[in-house]
Protein backbone atom coordinates (compact mmCIF):
# COMPACT_ATOMS: atom_id res chain seq x y z
CA UNK A 1 0.00 0.00 0.00
CA UNK A 2 1.49 3.36 -1.03
CA UNK A 3 2.53 5.33 2.02
CA UNK A 4 2.21 2.28 4.25
CA UNK A 5 1.39 3.03 7.87
CA UNK A 6 1.45 6.78 7.28
CA UNK A 7 -1.89 6.35 5.47
CA UNK A 8 -3.40 5.22 8.78
CA UNK A 9 -4.69 8.30 10.62
CA UNK A 10 -3.85 7.27 14.18
CA UNK A 11 -0.34 6.02 13.42
CA UNK A 12 0.26 9.23 11.48
CA UNK A 13 -0.70 11.20 14.60
CA UNK A 14 1.64 9.12 16.76
CA UNK A 15 4.41 9.66 14.18
CA UNK A 16 3.73 13.42 14.07
CA UNK A 17 3.78 13.65 17.87
CA UNK A 18 7.11 11.87 17.88
CA UNK A 19 8.69 14.00 15.14
CA UNK A 20 9.20 17.36 16.87
CA UNK A 21 9.62 15.70 20.26
CA UNK A 22 12.67 13.87 18.93
CA UNK A 23 14.00 17.17 17.57
CA UNK A 24 13.64 18.75 21.01
CA UNK A 25 15.40 15.84 22.70
CA UNK A 26 18.35 16.17 20.33
CA UNK A 27 18.55 19.89 21.12
CA UNK A 28 18.97 18.95 24.78
CA UNK A 29 21.87 16.57 24.03
CA UNK A 30 23.95 19.62 23.05
CA UNK A 31 22.20 22.40 24.94
CA UNK A 32 22.42 21.04 28.49
CA UNK A 33 26.17 20.24 28.54
CA UNK A 34 27.01 23.46 26.65
CA UNK A 35 24.86 25.50 29.03
CA UNK A 36 26.50 23.82 32.04
CA UNK A 37 30.10 23.97 30.77
CA UNK A 38 29.83 27.43 29.20
CA UNK A 39 27.39 29.74 30.99
CA UNK A 40 27.54 28.01 34.38
CA UNK A 41 31.23 26.98 34.29
CA UNK A 42 30.72 23.34 35.33
CA UNK A 43 33.64 20.87 35.35
CA UNK A 44 33.70 17.71 33.18
CA UNK A 45 32.45 15.75 36.19
CA UNK A 46 29.71 18.33 36.82
CA UNK A 47 28.55 18.00 33.22
CA UNK A 48 28.62 14.19 33.41
CA UNK A 49 26.41 14.37 36.50
CA UNK A 50 23.64 15.84 34.33
CA UNK A 51 23.60 12.69 32.22
CA UNK A 52 23.76 10.55 35.37
CA UNK A 53 20.67 12.18 36.85
CA UNK A 54 18.81 12.00 33.52
CA UNK A 55 19.11 8.21 33.46
CA UNK A 56 19.14 7.36 37.19
CA UNK A 57 15.38 6.71 37.22
CA UNK A 58 15.81 3.69 34.91
CA UNK A 59 17.90 2.07 37.61
CA UNK A 60 15.52 3.05 40.42
CA UNK A 61 12.06 2.31 38.95
CA UNK A 62 12.55 0.91 35.43
CA UNK A 63 11.32 -2.61 36.20
CA UNK A 64 8.33 -1.48 38.26
CA UNK A 65 7.15 0.82 35.47
CA UNK A 66 7.00 -2.13 33.07
CA UNK A 67 4.68 -4.05 35.37
CA UNK A 68 2.44 -0.99 35.81
CA UNK A 69 2.27 -0.39 32.04
CA UNK A 70 1.01 -3.93 31.44
CA UNK A 71 -2.14 -3.19 33.45
CA UNK A 72 -3.10 0.35 32.35
CA UNK A 73 -4.14 2.31 29.28
CA UNK A 74 -1.06 3.99 27.92
CA UNK A 75 -2.18 6.98 25.86
CA UNK A 76 -3.24 9.07 28.91
CA UNK A 77 0.10 8.17 30.53
CA UNK A 78 2.04 9.36 27.47
CA UNK A 79 0.13 12.66 27.35
CA UNK A 80 0.62 13.29 31.08
CA UNK A 81 4.36 12.66 31.02
CA UNK A 82 4.77 14.95 28.00
CA UNK A 83 2.96 17.78 29.77
CA UNK A 84 5.03 17.24 32.90
CA UNK A 85 8.30 17.48 30.97
CA UNK A 86 7.09 20.61 29.19
CA UNK A 87 6.49 22.29 32.56
CA UNK A 88 9.87 21.21 33.96
CA UNK A 89 12.08 22.26 31.07
CA UNK A 90 10.18 25.55 30.66
CA UNK A 91 11.54 26.62 34.07
CA UNK A 92 15.10 26.75 32.67
CA UNK A 93 14.71 29.68 30.23
CA UNK A 94 12.46 31.46 32.76
CA UNK A 95 15.11 31.20 35.49
CA UNK A 96 17.84 32.26 33.04
CA UNK A 97 15.81 35.33 32.01
CA UNK A 98 15.75 36.44 35.67
CA UNK A 99 19.43 35.62 36.17
CA UNK A 100 18.81 32.96 38.83
CA UNK A 101 19.60 29.76 36.91
CA UNK A 102 21.99 27.44 38.81
CA UNK A 103 23.45 23.97 38.33
CA UNK A 104 21.26 22.85 41.24
CA UNK A 105 18.13 23.74 39.29
CA UNK A 106 19.46 21.95 36.19
CA UNK A 107 20.16 18.83 38.27
CA UNK A 108 16.65 18.90 39.76
CA UNK A 109 14.96 19.42 36.38
CA UNK A 110 16.78 16.59 34.61
CA UNK A 111 16.29 14.20 37.57
CA UNK A 112 12.50 14.68 37.73
CA UNK A 113 12.21 14.73 33.93
CA UNK A 114 14.17 11.48 33.93
CA UNK A 115 11.47 9.82 36.04
CA UNK A 116 8.79 10.97 33.58
CA UNK A 117 10.96 9.80 30.68
CA UNK A 118 11.02 6.24 32.06
CA UNK A 119 7.21 6.13 32.09
CA UNK A 120 7.04 7.65 28.61
CA UNK A 121 9.67 5.46 26.94
CA UNK A 122 8.37 2.17 28.36
CA UNK A 123 4.78 3.18 27.65
CA UNK A 124 5.57 4.42 24.12
CA UNK A 125 7.29 1.19 23.09
CA UNK A 126 4.51 -0.90 24.66
CA UNK A 127 1.79 1.23 23.04
CA UNK A 128 2.91 0.73 19.43
CA UNK A 129 1.83 -2.97 19.27
CA UNK A 130 -1.60 -1.86 20.59
CA UNK A 131 -1.93 0.62 17.74
CA UNK A 132 -0.63 -1.32 14.70
CA UNK A 133 -0.87 -5.00 13.65
CA UNK A 134 2.02 -7.26 14.53
CA UNK A 135 3.03 -7.71 10.88
CA UNK A 136 3.52 -3.91 10.62
CA UNK A 137 5.77 -3.54 13.67
CA UNK A 138 9.00 -3.49 11.65
CA UNK A 139 7.61 -0.72 9.44
CA UNK A 140 6.27 1.19 12.46
CA UNK A 141 9.59 1.08 14.28
CA UNK A 142 11.43 2.07 11.10
CA UNK A 143 9.13 5.10 10.68
CA UNK A 144 9.76 6.19 14.28
CA UNK A 145 13.50 5.63 13.89
CA UNK A 146 13.37 7.89 10.84
CA UNK A 147 12.06 10.66 13.10
CA UNK A 148 15.01 10.13 15.42
CA UNK A 149 17.36 10.22 12.45
CA UNK A 150 15.89 13.40 10.95
CA UNK A 151 16.16 15.04 14.36
CA UNK A 152 19.72 13.78 14.70
CA UNK A 153 20.62 15.39 11.37
CA UNK A 154 18.90 18.75 11.87
CA UNK A 155 18.93 19.43 15.62
CA UNK A 156 22.67 19.46 16.43
CA UNK A 157 23.44 22.23 13.95
CA UNK A 158 20.39 24.24 15.02
CA UNK A 159 21.19 23.59 18.68
CA UNK A 160 24.85 24.56 18.34
CA UNK A 161 24.06 27.91 16.76
CA UNK A 162 21.14 28.54 19.14
CA UNK A 163 23.53 28.08 22.05
CA UNK A 164 26.24 30.19 20.40
CA UNK A 165 24.00 33.16 19.61
CA UNK A 166 21.10 32.95 22.09
CA UNK A 167 22.42 30.78 24.93
CA UNK A 168 21.71 27.20 26.00
CA UNK A 169 18.51 28.26 27.76
CA UNK A 170 16.92 29.06 24.36
CA UNK A 171 17.56 25.53 23.11
CA UNK A 172 16.21 24.02 26.35
CA UNK A 173 13.09 26.17 25.89
CA UNK A 174 12.70 24.73 22.40
CA UNK A 175 12.82 21.25 23.87
CA UNK A 176 10.09 22.19 26.36
CA UNK A 177 7.78 23.26 23.52
CA UNK A 178 8.41 19.97 21.70
CA UNK A 179 6.82 18.06 24.61
CA UNK A 180 3.73 20.25 24.41
CA UNK A 181 3.53 19.53 20.65
CA UNK A 182 3.76 15.80 21.33
CA UNK A 183 0.99 15.87 23.96
CA UNK A 184 -1.38 17.75 21.63
CA UNK A 185 -0.94 15.22 18.79
CA UNK A 186 -1.22 12.18 21.08
CA UNK A 187 -4.50 13.65 22.31
CA UNK A 188 -5.87 13.45 18.75
CA UNK A 189 -5.48 9.67 18.42
CA UNK A 190 -8.96 8.17 18.17
CA UNK A 191 -8.45 4.40 18.19
CA UNK A 192 -9.97 3.06 21.43
CA UNK A 193 -7.35 1.52 23.67
CA UNK A 194 -8.85 -1.41 25.57
CA UNK A 195 -8.28 -1.59 29.29
CA UNK A 196 -5.93 -4.54 29.91
CA UNK A 197 -7.93 -7.48 31.31
CA UNK A 198 -8.01 -7.75 35.06
CA UNK A 199 -6.15 -10.81 36.22
CA UNK A 200 -5.55 -12.43 39.56
CA UNK A 201 -3.84 -10.01 41.92
CA UNK A 202 -0.15 -10.89 41.62
CA UNK A 203 2.55 -9.30 43.79
CA UNK A 204 4.57 -6.67 41.96
CA UNK A 205 7.81 -8.51 42.66
CA UNK A 206 6.50 -11.65 40.96
CA UNK A 207 5.33 -9.66 37.91
CA UNK A 208 8.76 -8.06 37.58
CA UNK A 209 10.43 -11.47 37.88
CA UNK A 210 8.29 -12.83 35.02
CA UNK A 211 9.66 -10.17 32.70
CA UNK A 212 13.24 -10.76 33.85
CA UNK A 213 12.88 -14.54 33.51
CA UNK A 214 11.47 -14.26 29.99
CA UNK A 215 14.54 -12.34 28.82
CA UNK A 216 16.98 -14.49 30.83
CA UNK A 217 15.65 -17.78 29.41
CA UNK A 218 15.30 -16.56 25.82
CA UNK A 219 18.36 -17.76 23.85
CA UNK A 220 18.39 -14.70 21.59
CA UNK A 221 17.09 -11.91 23.83
CA UNK A 222 19.58 -12.88 26.55
CA UNK A 223 22.77 -12.15 24.54
CA UNK A 224 21.14 -9.10 22.97
CA UNK A 225 20.38 -7.77 26.46
CA UNK A 226 23.95 -8.45 27.61
CA UNK A 227 25.40 -6.64 24.60
CA UNK A 228 23.01 -3.71 25.10
CA UNK A 229 24.10 -3.42 28.71
CA UNK A 230 27.77 -3.14 27.73
CA UNK A 231 26.98 -0.76 24.88
CA UNK A 232 24.87 1.52 27.08
CA UNK A 233 27.47 1.59 29.86
CA UNK A 234 30.24 2.75 27.55
CA UNK A 235 28.05 4.88 25.28
CA UNK A 236 27.15 6.82 28.43
CA UNK A 237 30.85 7.39 29.06
CA UNK A 238 31.12 9.04 25.63
CA UNK A 239 27.84 10.97 25.80
CA UNK A 240 28.68 12.39 29.22
CA UNK A 241 31.94 13.98 28.08
CA UNK A 242 31.70 14.07 24.25
CA UNK A 243 30.62 17.70 23.94
CA UNK A 244 33.21 18.82 26.52
CA UNK A 245 35.84 16.77 24.62
CA UNK A 246 35.08 18.69 21.41
CA UNK A 247 34.91 22.01 23.26
CA UNK A 248 38.13 21.71 25.27
CA UNK A 249 40.28 18.99 23.67
CA UNK A 250 39.54 19.57 19.97
CA UNK A 251 38.94 23.31 20.68
CA UNK A 252 35.78 23.84 18.62
CA UNK A 253 33.06 26.48 19.02
CA UNK A 254 29.47 25.45 19.90
CA UNK A 255 28.33 26.22 16.33
CA UNK A 256 31.02 24.02 14.77
CA UNK A 257 30.31 21.26 17.29
CA UNK A 258 26.68 21.30 16.16
CA UNK A 259 27.69 21.33 12.49
CA UNK A 260 30.06 18.35 12.90
CA UNK A 261 27.42 16.43 14.81
CA UNK A 262 24.93 17.07 12.00
CA UNK A 263 27.35 15.75 9.38
CA UNK A 264 28.06 12.64 11.40
CA UNK A 265 24.44 11.93 12.28
CA UNK A 266 23.43 11.79 8.63
CA UNK A 267 24.28 8.14 9.20
CA UNK A 268 21.21 7.78 11.38
CA UNK A 269 18.97 8.95 8.54
CA UNK A 270 20.65 6.59 6.10
CA UNK A 271 20.21 3.75 8.60
CA UNK A 272 16.52 4.50 9.14
CA UNK A 273 15.80 4.65 5.40
CA UNK A 274 17.79 1.56 4.44
CA UNK A 275 17.68 -0.56 7.61
CA UNK A 276 14.63 -2.62 6.67
CA UNK A 277 15.96 -3.44 3.19
CA UNK A 278 19.43 -4.28 4.49
CA UNK A 279 17.91 -6.63 7.07
CA UNK A 280 15.80 -8.41 4.48
CA UNK A 281 18.76 -8.81 2.13
CA UNK A 282 21.50 -9.84 4.53
CA UNK A 283 19.48 -11.28 7.43
CA UNK A 284 18.40 -9.60 10.67
CA UNK A 285 20.39 -11.87 12.99
CA UNK A 286 23.61 -11.41 11.04
CA UNK A 287 23.00 -7.69 10.91
CA UNK A 288 22.94 -7.30 14.70
CA UNK A 289 26.52 -8.46 15.27
CA UNK A 290 27.89 -6.78 12.12
CA UNK A 291 26.41 -3.48 13.31
CA UNK A 292 28.06 -4.06 16.70
CA UNK A 293 31.45 -4.22 14.98
CA UNK A 294 30.69 -1.04 13.00
CA UNK A 295 29.79 0.81 16.20
CA UNK A 296 33.15 -0.11 17.74
CA UNK A 297 34.97 1.12 14.61
CA UNK A 298 32.99 4.38 14.68
CA UNK A 299 33.97 4.99 18.30
CA UNK A 300 37.61 4.38 17.40
CA UNK A 301 37.45 7.12 14.78
CA UNK A 302 35.81 9.60 17.18
CA UNK A 303 38.51 9.00 19.81
CA UNK A 304 41.18 9.93 17.23
CA UNK A 305 39.72 13.41 16.63
CA UNK A 306 42.25 16.23 17.24
CA UNK A 307 42.76 19.87 16.17
CA UNK A 308 43.68 20.15 12.49
CA UNK A 309 42.79 17.68 9.78
CA UNK A 310 42.17 14.88 12.30
CA UNK A 311 39.00 16.70 13.34
CA UNK A 312 37.42 14.91 10.35
CA UNK A 313 37.64 11.64 12.29
CA UNK A 314 34.79 12.75 14.53
CA UNK A 315 32.02 13.24 11.94
CA UNK A 316 33.15 10.10 10.06
CA UNK A 317 33.00 8.04 13.25
CA UNK A 318 29.71 9.60 14.25
CA UNK A 319 28.23 8.79 10.83
CA UNK A 320 29.23 5.13 11.08
CA UNK A 321 28.09 4.85 14.71
CA UNK A 322 24.71 6.50 14.16
CA UNK A 323 24.03 4.37 11.06
CA UNK A 324 24.83 1.13 12.88
CA UNK A 325 22.90 2.01 16.05
CA UNK A 326 19.81 2.96 14.03
CA UNK A 327 19.79 -0.27 12.00
CA UNK A 328 20.36 -2.32 15.17
CA UNK A 329 17.50 -0.57 16.98
CA UNK A 330 15.02 -1.20 14.16
CA UNK A 331 15.83 -4.91 14.07
CA UNK A 332 16.19 -5.46 17.82
CA UNK A 333 13.04 -3.60 18.94
CA UNK A 334 10.85 -5.19 16.25
CA UNK A 335 12.10 -8.67 17.15
CA UNK A 336 11.59 -8.02 20.87
CA UNK A 337 8.01 -6.80 20.36
CA UNK A 338 7.14 -9.77 18.16
CA UNK A 339 8.84 -12.30 20.44
CA UNK A 340 6.94 -11.24 23.54
CA UNK A 341 3.38 -12.27 24.48
CA UNK A 342 0.97 -9.34 24.86
CA UNK A 343 0.58 -9.82 28.62
CA UNK A 344 4.36 -9.51 29.14
CA UNK A 345 5.17 -6.77 26.66
CA UNK A 346 5.42 -3.91 29.14
CA UNK A 347 7.57 -5.92 31.52
CA UNK A 348 9.90 -7.22 28.82
CA UNK A 349 10.22 -3.71 27.36
CA UNK A 350 11.03 -2.42 30.84
CA UNK A 351 13.54 -5.22 31.40
CA UNK A 352 15.36 -4.45 28.16
CA UNK A 353 15.35 -0.73 28.89
CA UNK A 354 16.45 -1.39 32.48
CA UNK A 355 19.51 -3.38 31.40
CA UNK A 356 20.19 -0.73 28.76
CA UNK A 357 19.66 2.48 30.72
CA UNK A 358 20.08 1.18 34.26
CA UNK A 359 23.85 1.19 33.78
CA UNK A 360 23.85 4.62 32.11
CA UNK A 361 24.29 6.56 35.38
CA UNK A 362 27.32 4.41 36.18
CA UNK A 363 28.80 5.06 32.73
CA UNK A 364 28.19 8.80 33.00
CA UNK A 365 29.90 9.01 36.39
CA UNK A 366 32.75 6.82 35.14
CA UNK A 367 33.24 9.05 32.10
CA UNK A 368 33.40 12.17 34.26
CA UNK A 369 35.76 10.64 36.82
CA UNK A 370 38.16 9.27 34.19
CA UNK A 371 38.10 12.62 32.38
CA UNK A 372 38.98 14.51 35.56
CA UNK A 373 41.74 12.05 36.55
CA UNK A 374 43.25 10.92 33.22
CA UNK A 375 41.88 13.38 30.68
CA UNK A 376 38.97 13.63 28.26
CA UNK A 377 40.69 11.54 25.56
CA UNK A 378 41.21 8.68 28.03
CA UNK A 379 37.43 8.59 28.56
CA UNK A 380 36.89 8.44 24.79
CA UNK A 381 39.23 5.43 24.50
CA UNK A 382 37.50 3.74 27.44
CA UNK A 383 34.19 4.07 25.58
CA UNK A 384 35.79 2.57 22.47
CA UNK A 385 37.08 -0.47 24.39
CA UNK A 386 33.62 -1.03 25.87
CA UNK A 387 31.96 -1.01 22.45
CA UNK A 388 34.43 -3.66 21.29
CA UNK A 389 33.38 -5.83 24.25
CA UNK A 390 29.70 -5.39 23.32
CA UNK A 391 30.39 -6.49 19.74
CA UNK A 392 32.33 -9.51 21.00
CA UNK A 393 29.31 -10.59 23.10
CA UNK A 394 27.09 -10.62 20.01
CA UNK A 395 29.68 -12.44 17.90
CA UNK A 396 29.96 -15.14 20.59
CA UNK A 397 26.17 -15.69 20.74
CA UNK A 398 23.81 -17.92 18.69
CA UNK A 399 23.19 -14.91 16.43
CA UNK A 400 26.46 -15.65 14.63
CA UNK A 401 25.07 -19.00 13.41
CA UNK A 402 21.80 -17.51 12.16
CA UNK A 403 20.91 -15.44 9.12
CA UNK A 404 17.35 -14.44 10.05
CA UNK A 405 15.46 -14.16 13.32
CA UNK A 406 13.07 -17.17 13.21
CA UNK A 407 9.39 -16.21 13.27
CA UNK A 408 8.00 -19.44 14.71
CA UNK A 409 10.56 -19.38 17.50
CA UNK A 410 9.85 -15.70 18.13
CA UNK A 411 6.11 -16.36 18.50
CA UNK A 412 6.62 -19.03 21.11
CA UNK A 413 9.60 -17.60 22.89
CA UNK A 414 10.68 -21.10 23.88
CA UNK A 415 12.81 -23.83 22.50
CA UNK A 416 16.00 -23.46 20.54
CA UNK A 417 16.59 -21.28 17.52
CA UNK A 418 17.01 -23.17 14.29
CA UNK A 419 20.50 -23.54 12.94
Amino acid sequence: MPGGLLRQRDFRRLWTADLLSQFGDRLNVLALPLLAAGSLGASAFGVSLLRTLQTLAYLAIGLQVGAWCDRMRLRPLLIGTDLGRFALYATVPVAAAFGVLTMGQLYLVVAVAGVLAVFFEVGHQTYLPRLVPRDRLLEGNARLQTNLSVAAVTAPSAGGFLVQYFGGQAAVGGNALSFLWSALWLGRIRKPEPVPPRTERVPLRRQIREGLDFVRKHPLLRPIAAALTLASLFQSVQIAIGVVFLLREVRLSPGIIGLLSTTGLLGALVGAVTGRRIGQRFGEARLLWVMGVLIALGYTAMALASPGWLVACYPVGNFVTAFAITVSNIVQVSFQQGATPERLRGRVTATMRFVTFGVAPVGSLLGGLVADVAGLRASMWLATAGMALSAARLIGSPLRRLRVLPEAYAEEGTGSPPA
